[in-house]
């Protein structure tokens, strides 16, 4: 029982060994936790997904500094897990549920015009928007553009039209 509290010690006055052993430790721990959440808590990048990351981030260093007693720790940062599990499951059945929790995409651009109320609720520039064209069609306007979403995650989303003139043909013709 000795060598248990050589290596993990109790309380804020923690060796180098002692901080070290816990930090190995809750690495492994964060890991199990982050399996546990699920592969969409890296892949979304959404606001409900990145909260478990912040959460955890801020618990988990407790257990490491001694600040709160390592078990307790680890079962609140668990608990938690579950949660987040529970929800991403329940707003996969239901809709209410998921709009809730994760948020809706919004309209930006549709019709060959700029939805400024959309864009405006969004904090969306037009220079965001064009900088979401050029990131997912590789072009500066929005000619060939159908639509334009921000998505749940806050990332913008491009549908090009079906028949896009390409680059070097419109600058023959214009």
């Amino acid at each position: 029982m000795e060598w248990i509290n050589y290596l993990f010690g109790s309380g804020t006055h923690l060796t180098w060994v002692q901080m070290s052993s816990r930090a190995a430790v809750t690495f492994f721990a964060a890991l199990v936790l982050l399996r546990i959440a699920g592969m969409r808590t890296f892949g979304k990048k959404s606001a409900f997904d990145n909260v478990i990351l912040i959460i955890l981030g801020a618990v988990l260093s407790r257990a490491i500094v001694g600040s709160s007693p390592f078990m307790p720790v680890m079962v609140s940062c668990f608990a938690m897990v579950i949660i987040h599990r529970f929800l991403a499951w329940v707003s996969l059945y239901n809709d209410f549920v998921g709009r809730l929790i994760k948020g809706e995409h919004r309209c930006l651009y549709a019709e060959g015009r700029e939805q400024k109320d959309n864009m405006r609720g969004t904090l969306i520039s037009e220079k965001d928007l064009m900088e979401g064209v050029r990131l997912q069609i590789n072009e500066d306007s929005l000619k060939n553009v159908l639509a334009a979403y921000i998505e749940r995650n806050g990332e913008i989303s491009v549908v090009k039209k079906q028949h896009a003139i390409p680059a070097d043909q419109e600058k023959k013709s214009g």
